[in-house]
């Protein structure tokens, strides 16, 4: 990347999974050494227990130290924050999960992406009472939030207006059944792209990942692709934005593979 251009960090979720043991994982590799394997061939993962429920501290200090110090972890918020009726009431579980260890990654604590169920449906009001509630620091370290939301009540201007206010990124959700939303509102993008295919030696074909590796740095000097979807106007200088790209869902045993080739795309 040149000095115009933020950094871009390609990865999937999670590093424990059955069918990655042999397609990307050597044959006799210890479990307890998958992390540190993929760790030096991709260069983030999102972590998705975190939604599930709580990690100890000692679990982040772990996941610190067997990975390289250029590598980043973003987590995923927990459900009990996200999957509620009212996101004012959101407090406790933010707090609890802010403070249950994650300043453990230091330096490699990337975005927290607080997911949001496909039928939660935009009440702007609670929403913005939510964004309010998100820390932007705990003890020292600096937080970045975005927020996946799936439902197509949120291709509102004022919705994106609203996460520019806060600087919150809104997902960019790429070859999924979910709403596209590339709007810039955040100094950095999150992108999950969901479309690897079975049919695909590396989960997608080569024009795919030509595709995506150049919307990606795009994306790290702040412009958006003409061929994804916004809903507002741009706001604001275009300027360097670090991105945050993970290949998830789709045919997850070709992931890994579709990572790789994004990365050697982008070298």
């Amino acid at each position: 990347m040149t000095a115009k251009s933020g950094t871009v960090r390609v990865g999937i979720g999670g590093w424990v999974f059955e069918d990655w043991r042999g397609p990307f994982y050597p044959e006799g590799l210890p479990q307890k050494r998958e992390l540190e394997f993929a760790s030096r061939r991709l260069t983030t993962i999102e972590i998705n227990g975190t939604f599930y429920g709580s990690q100890k501290p000692d679990s982040f200090k772990k996941w610190f130290e067997e990975t390289p110090d250029a590598f980043v972890f973003s987590l995923k918020g927990p459900r009990y924050a996200t999957n509620r009726r009212v996101l004012a009431e959101a407090a406790p579980s933010i707090d609890r999960f802010v403070e249950s260890g994650i300043v453990e990654l230091k330096h490699k604590l990337g975005p927290i992406n607080w997911q949001f169920a496909p039928t939660k449906k935009l009440d702007l009001d609670d929403f913005a009472k939510f964004l309010e509630l998100l820390p932007h620091e705990v003890e020292g370290h600096r937080l970045r939030h975005a927020v996946e939301v799936r439902h197509e009540s949120f291709g509102d201007a004022e919705f994106v207006a609203l996460c520019r206010h806060h600087g919150v990124a809104i997902v960019l959700a790429g070859d999924s059944e979910y709403p596209q939303i590339a709007d810039i509102t955040a100094p950095f993008v999150y992108a999950r792209i969901m479309g690897t295919g079975e049919g695909e030696p590396i989960g997608y074909g080569k024009a795919a990942i030509t595709r995506w590796a150049e919307a990606a740095k795009a994306l790290s000097k702040g412009s958006v692709p003409e061929a994804l979807v916004t809903v507002a106007k741009p706001d604001g200088p275009v300027k360097p934005r670090d991105v945050y790209l993970y290949v998830i869902s789709g045919h997850k045993v070709r992931n890994p593979q579709a990572a790789m080739a994004l990365i050697e795309a982008l070298a």
